[in-house]
Parts: structure tokens; sequence; C-alpha cells
């Protein structure tokens, strides 16, 4: 029987994260400060993230060491199976090579925990006594609660009204590892009470979410922020996922011609292809990283390359990145961790090199394809990475076609168990695909900021 289920032991685990500042052709622009318009310092940063985790947003080392503590938690779930999906592939009919790495196996069933037990390590290190947070469609506001509990820490989510609404068990969830959770907008900010009064029963937006536990955690002593994906250090702490899979692929004697990922925030794809990367960067290697967004919020393949706040009330530093604009407000589609109104620095720039590229897609294919895989393969996926296997399974097909045995890898970020209503949903046959209107893309990017033309 040939295998199918790549494995590594405890001692396989990374000892480092790698960061991929170190080995970009051209450097991240900087991070620009909302009011002086100029490079942010760390101690503009210190009021919201710990410093550790500031130093590792702007450095440039190659490998940074994982605390013990750290690696330690990791035990708990990595490494991560790689599989090779031959029922998928028979069930396809496909000459393709097709594989997985499975994130769905960590206690709050996605990869997020890999940044928040290290996110809340750093804050306990500190000496903080409490996080808040926001979260979509709640895999993020699970991980840190998780992570909180085990490093004995207050934690505060704010999870978009929407994701609040369509998934209640992630409260459950959250609530089981001692956090306190609240439906965004709400009443406990003054920026949440500004949006519910102009919009009673608003749907939110991860941006609005951010600007909630951002004005919690500053307004509250011994209280700092963490963000679940965008971020440098976010995208740094998720990169276990490759460098394990960079083993894997040595078990399984193969080499990928193409990797997939979904992409919100971008940290699942970052995570599971920056590793890979330098392999194009250094060595020249003929890899093909290919970026997956919903048409619902479609950041890079119709947002603008500029500085943007990252919330939407504009109190964040100023990042480049393809942006909607701040004031975007997305549908209501199932994939809620992948309406976020940009994108990571990271992402974008990769993609504005031509080192990456992006594709959206509607939300009704991109269910058609995560049925398919769940009956070859049992496992049924998220939304989110089920914006990933469609385009696997498309690219399969057409090497069907073709004849050609490319080797395609993709990311299952997250298990769908608390997404059964989003199934049903299309099950049913209600489920429609939206596409963002041009017009209010349009509108929300004339509130961008203008940035001095050196940072551009």
């Amino acid at each position: 029987m040939e295998q199918t289920k790549f494995m590594l032991g405890e001692e396989d685990i990374p000892t480092h994260w790698y960061n991929i500042q170190a080995d970009l052709p051209e450097p991240l622009p900087p991070i620009i400060h909302p009011g002086r318009m100029d490079p942010v310092t760390p101690d503009d940063l210190a009021p919201i993230f710990a410093m550790e985790l500031i130093k590792q947003e702007v450095s440039q080392e190659r490998w940074i060491e994982i605390p013990e503590p750290v690696r330690d938690v990791y035990k708990l779930w990595r490494p991560t199976p790689l599989y090779r999906a031959r029922r998928w592939e028979q069930a396809l009919g496909t000459p393709a090579r097709i594989y997985y790495k499975w994130e769905g196996v960590s206690p709050p069933g996605s990869h997020k925990p890999n940044t928040a037990v290290a996110q809340a390590y750093y804050n306990k290190m500190e000496g903080q006594t409490r996080i808040t947070t926001e979260t979509g469609a709640g895999q993020w506001g699970s991980a840190l609660s998780f992570a909180c509990n085990l490093f004995d820490m207050e934690c505060k989510v704010y999870m978009v009204g929407i994701s609040y609404d369509q998934k209640p068990y992630r409260k459950s969830m959250i609530e089981a590892w001692g956090a306190t959770i609240v439906r965004s907008p709400s009443l406990e900010t003054s920026v949440g009470k500004k949006y519910l009064e102009e919009v009673p029963g608003h749907t939110g937006s991860l941006g609005l979410a951010i600007s909630e536990g951002v004005e919690d955690a500053v307004t509250h002593e011994g209280s700092k922020y963490a963000l679940g994906s965008v971020l440098n250090h976010v995208l740094l702490h998720q990169t276990v996922i490759g460098q394990e899979m960079k083993k894997q692929f040595e078990l399984a004697d193969d080499y990928p011609d193409m990797l997939i990922g979904c992409i919100g925030g971008g940290s699942s794809m970052a995570g599971f292809s920056l590793p890979w990367v330098t392999d194009k960067i250094k060595d020249g290697k003929d890899l093909q990283f290919i970026c997956v967004e919903p048409m619902a919020s479609p950041s890079v393949t119709k947002g603008l390359y500029k500085f943007d706040f990252g919330d939407a009330a504009a109190t964040t530093p100023l990042m480049k990145m393809y942006t909607l604009g701040h004031s975007f407000i997305p549908a209501p589609i199932h994939a809620g961790g992948l309406r976020y109104h940009g994108m990571a620095p990271i992402i974008c720039h990769l993609n504005d090199l031509g080192i990456m590229e992006t594709l959206a897609l509607h939300q009704v294919p991109v269910f058609d394809a995560a049925v398919s895989f769940a009956k070859a393969e049992g496992i049924i996926p998220a939304p989110e990475p089920s914006h990933a296997i469609k385009v696997a399974m498309d690219e399969a097909l057409k090497c069907k076609e073709t004849g050609e045995e490319k080797v395609i890898a993709f990311n299952l970020c997250g298990h769908g168990h608390f997404d059964m209503a989003a199934y049903d949903t299309y099950f049913a046959g209600d489920l429609v695909n939206y596409e963002y209107p041009a017009e209010k893309v349009a509108e929300a990017q004339k509130e961008l900021p203008e940035v001095p033309p050196e940072y551009q």
C-alpha cells in the first residue's frame, strides 16, 4: 500500500521561526505613524503590543529562536501530518499528485494557535495579565482563548457580528477556555457604540472588531492587544507549518510545483509557503504560489496597493498593503476569516514582486469543491481553506486534460465542524455568490490616507 500520511516526531518540531525579511529581494515598505507621517518606532507600538513581538515585527534576522515553553505547548499537536490525497486524486481522475498539510489537528482546530501560544507567552513574560483581540469566524478567538488559559491570563474577544450570529458554538468553545466574548460592534467601546447608533444590529467587520480590541487594550491597565494575522510577527510564528512540510516532502521523496492557500489576513498562506519562497528567491526553483481570496472581499485582486489603516476607526499605524479601504464593510459570506479589507504586507509585497499570485472565487463553487474533497478524504474543511481546495481541484483537472503529473500542495488550515450552518445553506440550495460592487470599493478607497512620497 502506497503511503498517504507523512508524520514527523516531536524532535522535528522546528526550534526557530523563519523570517522571510532576511531574504526578500527588496525590503518591505516601512510602517508609518498616522500622525507624524514617518516610520513608527518601538515606543509607538509599545502601548499595544508586547516589546518582544515588536522586535520580531522589525527584525531582519533569518532565524528567531522559539522559546522552550512555546515548543512544549506545540507538542500537544505538532508536528501536524502531511497527507497525499490519493482517494481524491482517484475521484478526480487526475495524474497530478495532491498533498495537503492538515492544521485542523490542533486543540482549537486550526493553524491559529501557532502564533496565539507565542503571543500569550511573550505577554505573560512581560508582566501582562490580560489580552484583548478580535476574531472573524472564531478560529483566532478560540486559539487565543486556549493559549491565554495555558498561561493563566485573562482574554477578551470581540467577534465580528455576523460570524457571532452564524457560529454560536465558537462562543461556547471560547468560553470553555475561560475567555470573555462579545458581539462586535458592542456597547463596551466608544467605537462600537458609534457604529451601533448609526446601524442597529450592525453585522460588523474585522476592521471594526480590531478597533474595539485595540481601544479596550489601551484603556485597561495590564492589557495588551494581540492580532491573529496580517502583521510580520504573526506570519513569522506560522512558519513552523512550512518548515515541517519541507521535511515531510523529503519523506515522500517528492517536491511541489505549486503551493496554494487561502488569504484573509494572510497568516496561513504565509506560514505554509514562506519557507518555500526562499527556494524560489535564492535557488531559482520553479515554484508557483497561488493565494486565493473571496470575490466578496477581494483585497488583492481589486484593492489598491497603498498605505492604509489596519482598522475601521483609523487608529492603527499605516501599512502598505492591497486594501479595499479601512471603512470597507464586507458582505456576510460564510468564510468569516477572509472578510478583511487589507492583507498582510509580506503577502502583498510578494504579489507586487510577482513571486506570488492571487485569484478570487465565488463561494458556491468553493463549497462544491469542499464537498468533493470531504467525500474522498473524509475531512470536512472550513470555508476558508476550501478556497484553496477549489483551486487545487481546478489545477488537478487541468492535469487530467493535459496529462501533466504536477505536484500540487495546499494548506488545509482548519476543520469545518463549526461551519455546518453554512453547509446546511449550501445543501438547501440557498447559498448565493456575491461579488463586491466596484462602486463600493471605489467609495471606501477615497478615504485612504496620504503618505509622503518618499515612503511610497
